[in-house]
C-alpha cells in the first residue's frame, strides 16, 4: 500500500457509525465506516443501558435518543501531529419505535423495535473530514421476555437486523455514514427489578456481510452493557459500565490485494447514569469514559507496522421515551 493509500485509507477510517438499541450510534462514524477492521461498531457502546429484560405495558413506544462522543484515535496506527493526538467526534440523533401488543409465545411476552438513526462526525489533521447523513436502519422484529415467577428477574433474547439503506456513496461505499453490508445482531438481557432496583446485564454481537462493493468482510463484535441503578420517588441513577470488542478477525478481498486492516480492538468504559419520570415522558441521560482502548492486527505499511487505530474518549446519551397509544 502506498503512502497516498494510507492517508486516503485513514480518511475513512476517522470517524466512527452508530445502535442504535438503539440506535445504532458510536464513536465518530468513519471509523464505522472505517473497513480497516471496522473499528466502530453499528451499535455504539452502552445503547441498551435505558431498556431493561422486561416488556413495558401494552402499547406502541416512541423514544428519541441524542448522542454524542469525543475522544482520540490511538492506536499503532493513528495518525499523529507534533502537536498532538488526532481528534474524532460525532453527533448522532435516532428516533424509534417499541411495538409492546402483549402477545406471549412459549410463555415469553413479545416486543418489536425499529430505529432510524441520523449522523454527524468529523476528524481534525491529518485526516480532516467530515460527514453527515442517515444511517443505516435498526430493526428487532422479535424479542422474548420471560418473567420468572415472583423472583424479579426478567430474561429476554432476540434478533437485529442492520439494513443498508444509510447515506452510501463513494467507490468502497464508504464515504458517507451508511454502511453497505447488512449485520445480524443477536441480543441476550437479564433484568432484576424489584424495591426500586434495577440491575441489568445486556449482551448482544455484530456479525457483518460482505461489502457489497469492494468484498471486504468486517469481523464479529461482542458487547456487553451493564446498569445498577436505584429509583427514588421519580429520581434514578446509579453506576454503568460497558464492553466491546472485535472477536473475530477480518477477511479481506482482492479490492485491496488481500490487506487486512485491524483483527482485533477492546473498548472498556465506566460511567453513571440519571433518570426523571415526569409521568408521561422519562428522560434518562448517562456517560461513559473509555479506561482503555486497544487496536491491533492490521497489515504494515510505510510509515506503520501495524496500521490498527482506535477511538478513546467519552461518550453521552440522553433518552427521552413516551407512550404514544395505549392497547
Amino acid at each position: 500500500m502506498t503512502f497516498a493509500q494510507y492517508w486516503t485509507s485513514l480518511r475513512r477510517a476517522a470517524g466512527y457509525s452508530a445502535l442504535a438499541a438503539a440506535a445504532s450510534l458510536s464513536w465518530g462514524h468513519e471509523a464505522a465506516a472505517f473497513e480497516r477492521g471496522y473499528p466502530g461498531w453499528l451499535l455504539p457502546p452502552g445503547v441498551f443501558m435505558a431498556t431493561t429484560a422486561a416488556v413495558p405495558p401494552n402499547g406502541l413506544y416512541s423514544f428519541n435518543i441524542a448522542f454524542g462522543a469525543y475522544g482520540d484515535l490511538v492506536g499503532p496506527g493513528a495518525p499523529h501531529l507534533p502537536s498532538g493526538p488526532t481528534h474524532a467526534q460525532t453527533a448522532t440523533w435516532a428516533t424509534g419505535l417499541l411495538f409492546s401488543p402483549g402477545w406471549t409465545f412459549l410463555g415469553a411476552k413479545y416486543e418489536a423495535i425499529v430505529v432510524q438513526p441520523f449522523n454527524m462526525s468529523s476528524t481534525t489533521a491529518p485526516v480532516n473530514s467530515s460527514q453527515a447523513g442517515m444511517h443505516n436502519t435498526v430493526v428487532f422484529p422479535a424479542l422474548l421476555s420471560w418473567k420468572l415467577a415472583d423472583s424479579g428477574f426478567y430474561v429476554q433474547a432476540g434478533l437485529g437486523v442492520g439494513i443498508p439503506d444509510g447515506t452510501i456513496s463513494g467507490k468502497t461505499g464508504l464515504s458517507s455514514v451508511g454502511n453497505p453490508w447488512w449485520t445480524l445482531m443477536p441480543k441476550f438481557s437479564i433484568s432484576y427489578l424489584k424495591d426500586g432496583w434495577n440491575l441489568s446485564t445486556h449482551i448482544y454481537g455484530e456479525f457483518n456481510t460482505e461489502n457489497t462493493y469492494t468484498g471486504y468482510q468486517s469481523g464479529n463484535l461482542l458487547h456487553v452493557d451493564l446498569v445498577a441503578t436505584k429509583a427514588v420517588g421519580k429520581w434514578t441513577f446509579g453506576p454503568v459500565a460497558s464492553y466491546v470488542g472485535q472477536l473475530t478477525g477480518d477477511v479481506s478481498s482482492p479490492f485491496y490485494n488481500n490487506a487486512i486492516f485491524m483483527k482485533r480492538f477492546n473498548v472498556w468504559s465506566v460511567g453513571a447514569m440519571v433518570g426523571y419520570d415526569f409521568g408521561p415522558v422519562k428522560l434518562t441521560m448517562w456517560g461513559l469514559s473509555d479506561l482503555q482502548s486497544s487496536a491491533s492486527g492490521g497489515s504494515p505499511t510505510q510509515i506503520a507496522a501495524d496500521s490498527a487505530a482506535i477511538g478513546q474518549g467519552f461518550r453521552i446519551y440522553a433518552n427521552l421515551n413516551f407512550r404514544l397509544m395505549a392497547f
